[in-house]
């Protein structure tokens, strides 16, 4: 034992730091392989685990079960650590708790003074009401026996007047006309002829020195017919309601002292002013019947021989106004209910429903290049926006609003000029959708072969329009509306009698009137092929369409492709795909679209998105609308009164630059440029 112990210290070695630190990595860096290789070994069984399933015809149950188990466990720990997070944030102080949260003061107090105001409101409003009844009584009690005296005064004094001054007692003026307000609103006998005298000294006066001054006045007249530039603006129809309200401030509140009136309630004083008016007109009913029973009397008694003439001849007069009235146009339909007129359109088609599209639908942006090309003496298109923006305004307004429509001018018809595919129709839809009116189609492939005959034409015209009136607003589309006013009718469409409505219906536009909200839309896309003449006169304004601009485009296939269901990320590059689409329409892109994001293209977005190599090849198979179409559209309408106009409001300054200088020959040459 002695000699063990003795040789056992010998064996012992003593490691350095590096040789300890060298002993401890190998030691770690084979645990970290062995744990490598675990793991290796469990993603490769998981994987040909993965493929046994999917070479599997059919999921058994228990592995279905699994992967619902899977699913909703994992849903439930989200919802647990979303939970305790909420609850850790609440407790270090950094959220509020929902349960414990209550309004601050300042919101306390704010919905106070809310409560508290309407309270007050309609307080007064009751204290209000009240007191105009009690207005109302004490005039009538107190001022109505008054004013009625004052009255019956007043018109005796007028009727002895005229008396005095004509030799007859004169007409007491009809209800109808105002009754004695007129009279008091009229000058008395004495002041007429006074005036008279007084026009009659000027116009003597100054007939010398006519002459001369009508001829200075034309000079100036045509100098300044020729400076004008073009349009003229319309006056605003909504100016006078906005002048009588302005009036009405500045008469009444704007010098009114208001400092004593805290509580802003209801003086009596403007209370009694205004009903004073209703009050005294009431009594002025009253004291007209009294008044012309007693200048009855006063002519029966006086006047008898005058009174009896006066009578003949205002018989007379009636009768022959009475005479004179339009003959009606006959009610064809006139033992029909408006119901079954409704469902005979329907059943024959010439009644649709339109389809669900708004006008914002209608994609397009503002031409931001058109002062630029203005600048350069080039006159740009028309941008997409522009298009929406005047549609609002000649259709929708009108037909969605009846004070807008009686206050603006009168637009009986519309028509849409464009190439195929930049959405004439879907604008027809949607002014139907915006403005909630009945849409009647009156195209001539519609109408082909219905109601035949010259009788039938008449009927289903009158049914149409019948409708149209008795359910308005209602607007009556007329597509290809070129085919209606054919130069020469092609061979193919002889059969189809495309010119039926050509007589006919020009006719039943000039019977629609100021109170029908009845709007006539055409649209076409070849109008060089009809009568410049008849298509312009039967058609109030033309809105030409043209091709989408780099704007619109880029807004469109953003907004296409959001609505198909697709992405937009950085590798989609729309400025280059707006770019390479030029002379292509709204038509031709949702073709695109709508060929490219499939259901299967857009399972696999995720994983590959968009790019704009994927819409070329569609778009090369589509045969796009080229400049020299959209020129002769360009040119066609520039032939049109509004074409004219506006090429005159566009080189009104100019021409106006040039006339006064240039004349005969050379002004001619000058004006053509």
């Amino acid at each position: 034992m002695d000699v063990t112990e003795k040789t056992e210290p010998n064996l012992m070695r003593i490691l350095t730091l590096e040789r300890a630190i060298k002993v401890i990595q190998v030691a770690e860096r084979a645990r970290q392989g062995r744990l490598r290789a675990k793991f290796m070994r469990e993603i490769h069984k998981d994987s040909e685990r993965q493929k046994k399933a999917d070479e599997q015809e059919a999921v058994s149950t228990d592995q279905a079960a699994v992967c619902i188990q899977k699913v909703w466990r994992g849903f439930m720990q989200r919802k647990m650590t979303k939970r305790l997070r909420e609850e850790e944030m609440i407790f270090l102080g950094m959220a509020m708790d929902p349960k414990l949260s209550y309004p601050s003061q300042n919101e306390l107090a704010t919905q106070n003074n809310k409560a508290n105001r309407r309270t007050r409101q309609e307080e007064h409003e009751d204290d209000y009401q009240k007191s105009i009844g009690s207005v109302i009584h004490q005039l009538r009690d107190v001022e109505g026996p008054e004013m009625k005296e004052t009255m019956k005064d007043q018109i005796r004094q007028w009727i002895i007047e005229c008396r005095d001054a004509t030799g007859s007692f004169p007409d007491y003026p009809e209800e109808e006309d105002g009754g004695s307000a007129l009279i008091f609103a009229e000058k008395n006998p004495e002041e007429l002829a006074e005036e008279l005298a007084a026009k009659e000294e000027d116009d003597a006066n100054k007939k010398p020195k006519g002459k001369e001054e009508i001829k200075e006045k034309g000079k100036k007249g045509n100098v300044e017919d020729e400076e004008e530039p073009g349009l003229k603006m319309l006056p605003s129809a909504f100016l006078a309601d906005l002048e009588r309200e302005y009036n009405t401030f500045s008469e009444v509140w704007k010098n009114r002292n208001e400092s004593k009136n805290f509580s802003q309630r209801h003086e009596l004083e403007l209370i009694k002013e205004e009903k004073r008016k209703e009050i005294e007109v009431e009594i002025r009913k009253q004291v007209d019947e009294l008044m012309r029973q007693e200048l009855a009397n006063w002519k029966l008694a006086v006047d008898k021989e005058k009174r009896g003439k006066g009578k003949g001849a205002a018989k007379k007069k009636k009768a022959s106004k009475s005479g004179k009235k339009k003959k009606k146009d006959k009610d064809l339909t006139a033992d029909r209910t408006t119901e079954s007129l409704f469902e005979e359109l329907v059943e024959q088609e010439l009644l649709k429903k339109a389809e669900n599209v708004q006008l914002k639908d209608y994609l397009g942006d503002y031409s931001y290049l058109g002062t630029t090309l203005r600048q350069s003496d080039i006159e740009p298109m028309p941008s997409l926006s522009d298009v929406r923006q005047v549609v609002a305004l000649y259709a929708v307004l009108p037909l969605g609003s009846q004070t807008v429509h009686e206050k603006s001018p009168l637009v009986k018809s519309i028509l849409l000029v464009g190439p195929s595919g930049v959405g004439k129709k879907m604008l027809v839809h949607a002014i139907c959708q915006e403005t909630g009116a009945n849409l009647f189609d009156l195209s001539p492939l519609n109408i082909a072969g219905k109601y035949p005959g010259k009788s039938g034409l008449q009927m289903m015209l009158h049914l149409v329009f019948k409708v149209a009136r008795l359910m308005q607003p209602s607007v009556i589309w007329i597509g290809d509306a070129e085919k209606m006013f054919y130069k020469k009718v092609p061979k193919d469409e002889k059969e189809l009698d495309p010119k039926r409505l050509k007589k006919d219906l020009p006719k039943i536009l000039k019977s629609i009137k100021g109170e029908d909200c009845v709007l006539i839309v055409g649209t076409t896309n070849d109008p060089q092929s009809a009568d410049l003449k008849s298509l312009c006169k039967f058609y109030n304004k033309i809105i030409l369409i043209p091709r989408p601009d780099y704007a619109s485009r880029y807004v469109m296939w953003k907004e296409l492709i959001k609505k198909n269901g697709g992405e937009l990320t950085s590798v989609l590059d729309l400025s280059s795909l707006a770019k390479i689409s030029d002379g292509y329409t709204q038509g031709h892109m949702v073709q695109v679209v709508r060929s490219i994001l499939t259901e299967r293209r857009i399972q696999q977005l995720p994983k590959r998105p968009l790019t704009a190599s994927e819409f070329v090849p569609p778009l090369a198979r589509i045969d796009p609308v080229f400049q020299e179409e959209e020129e002769s559209l360009k040119n066609w309408y520039a032939k049109t009164p509004l074409g004219k106009k506006r090429i005159k409001a566009a080189l009104g300054k100019e021409g106006d630059e040039e006339t006064p200088k240039t004349g005969g020959k050379g002004g001619k040459k000058k004006g053509k440029k």
